[in-house]
Order: C-alpha cells, then sequence, then structure tokens
C-alpha cells in the first residue's frame, strides 16, 4: 500500500514562498508520475503540476514561472517550490502519485497567502 505524507503548508503573506514536500512510501515511487494538486473553497481540485518518472515538469498555465516541481528518487520525496504567492493560491495542496491507472492522494497540507 503507498502512503504519501506532505509538509511545509502554513501562512504566508503575498510575494512570499513556500517548499512543499511529500514523502512516498513503497518501492513504485521512482516508477510513477507524481502531482501536485490544490482544493480551495468551493472550487474543484485541480492539477498544479506533475513530473514524469524521468523528470519532465508539466504546470497549469496560473502557476507557470512561479513553482518548480521537482523530484529526489533517492529519497522517495517530491517537491513543490512556490514562489511570488498570491492570495489566489490559497487552498489545501495535495500530493499524488500515479502509476497503472491508480491514483493515491496525501492528506492534504494547507497553504494560506493573506494579502
Amino acid at each position: 500500500q503507498v502512503q504519501l505524507v506532505e509538509s511545509g503548508g502554513g501562512l504566508v503573506q503575498a510575494g512570499g514562498s513556500l517548499t512543499l514536500s511529500c514523502a512516498a512510501s513503497g518501492s513504485i515511487f521512482r516508477i510513477s508520475v507524481m502531482g501536485w494538486y490544490r482544493q480551495a473553497p468551493g472550487k474543484q481540485r485541480e492539477l498544479v503540476a506533475k513530473i514524469t518518472s524521468g523528470g519532465s515538469p508539466n504546470y497549469a498555465d496560473s502557476v507557470k514561472g512561479r513553482f518548480t516541481i521537482s523530484r529526489d528518487n533517492a529519497k522517495n520525496t517530491v517537491y513543490l517550490q512556490m514562489n511570488s504567492l498570491k492570495p489566489e493560491d490559497t487552498a489545501v495542496y495535495y500530493c499524488n502519485l500515479f502509476i497503472i491507472s491508480n491514483n493515491y492522494w496525501g492528506q492534504g497540507t494547507q497553504v494560506t497567502v493573506s494579502s
């Protein structure tokens, strides 16, 4: 069974930075697509960024140039570096592991950006 544990959320002022981490259990991490999603109150969960097993990233238009996703396969960990944060980035951020049509989710970590 895959377990994902996120950390690094918190409260930050607009223009600030945060780095989220997601540690995965199990041996499938290095062959999985890893992603970060977010869900704001009253809105659907949306993709923020994802990274293939080979390290190729993909970003939502709303975060391009501000967020960076990376992974460390030796540590079974994926990161989301968030810079120039805006109040509209406020949401619960979820880590996702996708492999062979299976999705696994973390418990989520709150990110709040004050104006």
